[in-house]
């Protein structure tokens, strides 16, 4: 149940029947061929398909990666726990939010009467033990994050499997150099797999975020 498809009397009912709110957070950058929302979209498409069988509200999406301040995520669960909201499931589909999840804690424990879940869906145990199943490399901007709503139209795919980026360079490059080790932007790996294949380890992702919905919570 996304946010966009109701009004704010809507979401005051609700309140009064459920204190459950998902609030994806995602980035928008390069991801080679690919949309440069992908992470956003990930984010909030895994959201919204998890919730819908649960009735419960989806967030849009926070569309930009996380300053070091982490201030807009506390701000925003200030914010939803004064409207009434008490269980904060959020999503994360970019790897530079992570540091987001102790903020997350930091929160929580200073909100008893709340609880707050950072789950960063595509790196969790059982979806990276499902895309191994299908590939050993799954990785930024290849197979892994290529679904039919992240694709543009018009664009083709290299055929052949590009060798793993040098981590060690990566982590230690100026901006420039960065662009130079990346390339096209993919990090490794096969760039696209037949959709039923990549449906397993989506399906995957969706199962685990609509069990932290129904049964994570204290």
């Amino acid at each position: 149940m996304r946010a966009r498809d109701l009004n704010w009397l809507q979401v005051e009912e609700y309140l009064g029947r459920d204190d459950r709110v998902v609030l994806p957070i995602g980035s928008t950058e390069q991801h080679g061929y690919l949309s440069l929302e992908t992470d956003n979209i990930l984010a909030e498409r895994v959201s919204a398909e998890a919730a819908e069988p649960l009735g419960v509200l989806v967030l849009p999406v926070l569309a930009y990666g996380l300053t070091p301040s982490l201030a807009v995520l506390r701000d925003l669960l200030d914010s939803l726990h004064g409207q009434g909201f008490r269980r904060f499931l959020l999503v994360n589909g970019h790897g530079g939010n992570i540091a987001g999840g102790s903020l997350v804690r930091e929160w929580a424990a200073a909100h008893p009467d709340a609880q707050a879940i950072f789950h960063s869906w595509w790196s969790s145990e059982r979806v990276v033990a499902a895309a191994k199943e299908i590939d050993p490399e799954p990785s930024h901007a290849n197979w892994f994050e290529n679904f039919p709503w992240t694709r543009l139209a018009g664009v083709d795919l290299p055929q052949e499997r590009k060798p793993p980026l040098d981590e060690t360079a990566y982590r230690v490059a100026s901006p420039e150099k960065v662009r130079e080790l990346l390339g096209d932007g993919v990090f490794a790996g096969t760039y696209e797999l037949p959709d039923e294949q990549v449906e397993a380890v989506w399906r995957t992702g969706v199962d685990e975020v609509r069990e932290l919905l129904e049964s994570a919570w204290r």
